[in-house]
């Protein structure tokens, strides 16, 4: 166990000396084969949680005036760091086979996350969205074995199993059925506050990413299949964004992001395998100190508060970046049939009927998701290499 309160005494890297040159943002990217899946894993996860700061610190720029000017010195920094992270990508990845990626950090991540966390109402939701991300995966997989002639597990390498989930067909939900219940603000545990931060950032990039790789595409399918799938994502940006206490302060939701950011950082540096990726999640996770006691100063100066009142709490252990199989088997034959009624997750049966007219109308015309994927099965190699054979 270790405690976030503790690294306070920590102050990290000042400010004015965080920074970069055009050269290093846009360093040497990783290698597609020779680094390990989770490598690209956590490039990912950390691309998304730095875009969701400057997503949160701009929002709280438009509602307050004495904060503008911190905010704007660290979002530039946070703008840079995101750019060193994301351009660790290379362009050996087609669009398609980022999107495997995407994918195996949703299962992967969400699943590590359902078994730390130490609510089961959160649990269940983390859960409930990691099986439909399980099923993207799968519809992905055939379309880019379909469509480029690749196997996905060139992505993958082994980790995540590559099989139908919850339908995708079936995910879309009427909007009310897509709200969750939230924590208390006073009564969660600061590990619950993190989670729920930590998957909502990644999901918003990659609904973000798929609504702008989408139109990019010249195969109808695939065109259809990104529209489908990005309209999940959005459902899923709000089932987990719903979890946080909406009576939160905008002070108490920075110095939450600001503690997840150093958690996930120090989470990244602790099981990363490339040392020179390692030495780019030790540098941020230093710059993030320094963001998080910027953030405590000013919750002093404005709530008047002690920010241990926020960061005080164990936290069960960094975020475990392992293959979660045997977890997502067991979820998968589980509650593969429970869907959202309301805020509460019922059977199948009990479906409400505004969901099911949603998902009808939305389908009248073809479903991408069950057409790219008909008598889809993984095995190793291609589909092209299938029939030569």
């Amino acid at each position: 166990m270790t405690r976030l309160d503790g690294i306070l005494d920590n102050k990290g890297t000042p400010l004015e000396k965080q920074q970069f040159t055009w050269k290093e943002m846009a360093g040497k990217p990783i290698s597609k084969l020779d680094d390990d899946a989770f490598t690209r894993v956590r490039i990912i996860l950390m691309n998304g949680v730095e875009t969701d700061a400057l997503r949160l610190k701009h929002g709280i720029s438009r509602i307050t005036g004495q904060l503008r000017q911190p905010l704007a010195e660290i979002r530039r920094v946070e703008q840079h760091q995101a750019t060193m992270v994301n351009w660790l990508i290379g362009a050996d990845h087609s669009p398609l086979e980022t999107t495997i990626a995407y994918e195996q950090v949703a299962i992967e991540v969400t699943a590590a996350v359902a078994q730390s966390e130490p609510d089961p109402y959160q649990a269940q939701t983390y859960r409930y969205g990691l099986l439909e991300d399980f099923d993207h995966l799968y519809r992905y997989s055939a379309m880019l074995d379909r469509l480029e002639g690749k196997d996905p597990n060139n992505i993958l390498q082994g980790y995540t199993d590559i099989v139908p989930g919850r339908p995708t067909s079936e995910h879309h939900r009427h909007p009310d059925n897509d709200l969750r219940d939230s924590y208390a603000k006073d009564e969660a545990a600061l590990i619950t506050k993190i989670h729920c931060a930590l998957i909502t950032a990644a999901e918003f990039q990659t609904h973000d990413y798929y609504q702008n790789v989408g139109p990019l595409f010249a195969d109808p399918l695939a065109r259809q299949l990104y529209a489908e799938i990005a309209s999940v994502e959005e459902q899923h940006v709000t089932q987990y964004g719903s979890l946080a206490d909406p009576m939160e302060s905008f002070m108490e939701k920075w110095l939450v992001h600001e503690a997840m950011e150093v958690y996930a950082y120090a989470s990244c540096a602790e099981q990363e395998t490339n040392p020179r990726i390692k030495a780019i999640w030790e540098r941020f996770l230093d710059y993030e100190l320094g963001h998080l006691n910027i953030a405590c100063e000013h919750f002093k100066q404005t709530e008047r508060r002690d920010p241990a009142e926020i960061l005080g709490g164990p936290l069960p252990q960094m975020v475990q970046f392992k293959s979660q199989r045997d977890f997502v088997r067991k979820v998968l034959a589980a509650e593969v049939n429970l869907r959202s009624s309301g805020t509460q997750y019922v059977d199948k049966a009990q479906e409400p009927q505004n969901s099911l007219a949603y998902r009808t109308q939305l389908n009248s015309q073809g479903i991408a998701a069950d057409i790219v994927s008909a008598g889809y099965q993984w095995a190793p190699g291609t589909e092209l290499m299938r029939k030569a054979s």
